[in-house]
């Protein structure tokens, strides 16, 4: 983004609507999918419009890979399901659209992966506002496999590669993933389906739905900085983002990662986006580079463990080793994170941000940045709460349960000796010799 005026990138923040639906059984269906899509239309009144009513601040969801639907709808042939990444680019103007083409291709190949083919994202743009529409980036899906065959987070890994580089030239993709897929834009709550008509298909199924709506709190709407990102949907502010993108660059000359490669063909980890996009940036590279999902997010968004008296020391240990290695992204914020498989929300450990959740007897699970955002007959419920202070909801789809917050806290805690590592390697200032003074008057 460029600087016109008082304006400034580095000031983007959010305050919105947030809701997750996941099927604890793990099938992916067209009901998922709907009541996402139902969830963001009641969170209409969280999202905010431009001066003219039909331009939205954005809108979006975020679902797993809808196999079926994608291979009816592509003329060339896709591996099996989880052996392919496809992900949308938002593509420039006419005259600079074929090189960014040729340039993305030469990247998958360099990353050693094959260019299966690309797809041009059916789009109905009647209903949207002139703002919208003059900003619109042509949408194409890029499909990619692996010419050595893997898959899983090896794929991930490689696909991740090509998307940054890609992005670090000049051309932005909602994600490129083996796992998960993005529409979103510069929409309204209800222009979402209408505009993206791939979403009016009932052969469109998933197991998870994430959706958003965003209220650019001051500052300026655009399509790359809707909601979700790649990895997590946020309501709230980051009010450390300064700080926080200042620690990031002033260590990534230091990263190393024998998962992700040479990493240096992917810095500054942190582009000029929103706070919501540069933390989404940073967890998905603790992620990629090795760590669980509920791994990378504890150490951006630690719990209140400092002055805790009666948290167990194990845990203790965890936090204290990773403020070492990374300061807390502290909101208000509530935050909802997924990698295909795992989706959770958490809250920040100011716990400003209200988050309620239902699990129904069919094994639906739905939370929202507020109640009433789908029709729920009560007799259906098993169990609702709310979001808490360093608590961490999660839901597990290949385990087809939810995986409460102490277990996700024990079995973090002992992951690894953190407490021997301290013990062993942290050096007091108190503890260091006394040096003799030296008067230079």
């Amino acid at each position: 983004m460029s600087e016109p005026g008082l304006y400034r990138p580095d000031f983007e923040h959010d305050a919105c609507g947030v809701a997750f639906v996941a099927d604890l059984h793990g099938t992916q269906s067209r009901s998922i999918v709907e009541m996402g899509i139902t969830a963001l239309e009641n969170l209409d009144h969280r999202g905010a419009v431009g001066a003219e009513e039909n331009t939205g601040d954005g809108a979006g969801i975020l679902v797993q890979i809808p196999d079926e639907f994608l291979r009816a709808s592509v003329p060339f042939e896709l591996p099996a399901s989880g052996a392919y990444a496809v992900g949308i680019a938002f593509l420039p103007a006419v005259g600079e659209r074929s090189a960014a083409v040729a340039h993305i291709e030469q990247l998958a190949f360099e990353e050693g992966l094959e260019v299966l083919g690309w797809r041009t994202v059916p789009i109905d743009s009647s209903m949207i506002g002139p703002t919208a529409l003059e900003y619109m980036p042509t949408m194409r899906q890029l499909f990619l496999r692996d010419r050595q065959g893997s898959t899983g987070l090896e794929l991930e890994r490689k696909v991740y590669r090509v998307r940054k580089r890609a992005e670090l030239a000049g051309t932005y993709f909602s994600s490129l993933s083996s796992r998960t897929l993005l529409y979103k834009g510069m929409l309204t709550t209800t222009q979402l389906e209408p505009f993206f008509v791939d979403l009016q298909d009932p052969r469109f199924a998933s197991a998870i739905a994430i959706v958003h709506s965003r209220f650019s709190t001051n500052t300026f709407p655009s399509w790359p900085l809707a909601q979700p990102f790649r990895m997590i949907a946020h309501n709230g502010e980051i009010n450390t983002v300064r700080g926080n993108r200042n620690w990031m660059a002033a260590r990534q000359g230091e990263l190393r990662s024998e998962l992700l490669g040479d990493v240096s063909q992917l810095l500054p980890v942190n582009l000029a986006a929103s706070d919501s996009a540069s933390f989404d940036e940073v967890l998905e590279l603790l992620h990629l580079s090795g760590r669980s999902l509920p791994h990378a997010v504890r150490m951006m968004i630690p719990e209140a463990w400092e002055q805790n008296e009666h948290m167990d020391p194990a845990l203790r240990a965890f936090y204290e080793f990773h403020s070492n290695m990374m300061e807390p992204w502290d909101g208000p914020a509530s935050m909802t994170f997924t990698d295909g498989v795992q989706v959770g929300s958490v809250l920040d450990r100011n716990g400003l941000r209200p988050g309620r959740f239902w699990v129904t007897d069919d094994g639906v699970v739905v939370l929202a940045s507020e109640a009433g955002v789908l029709d729920i007959p009560a007799e259906n419920v098993v169990r609702k709460g709310r979001l808490q202070p360093g608590k961490m909801f999660l839901v597990d789809t290949a385990a087809h349960r939810i995986i409460e917050d102490e277990e996700i806290k024990a079995q973090l805690a002992s992951a690894a000796p953190y407490g021997q590592w301290l013990a062993e390697n942290t050096v007091h200032l108190s503890d260091l010799p006394d040096r003799e003074h030296v008067d230079h008057s």
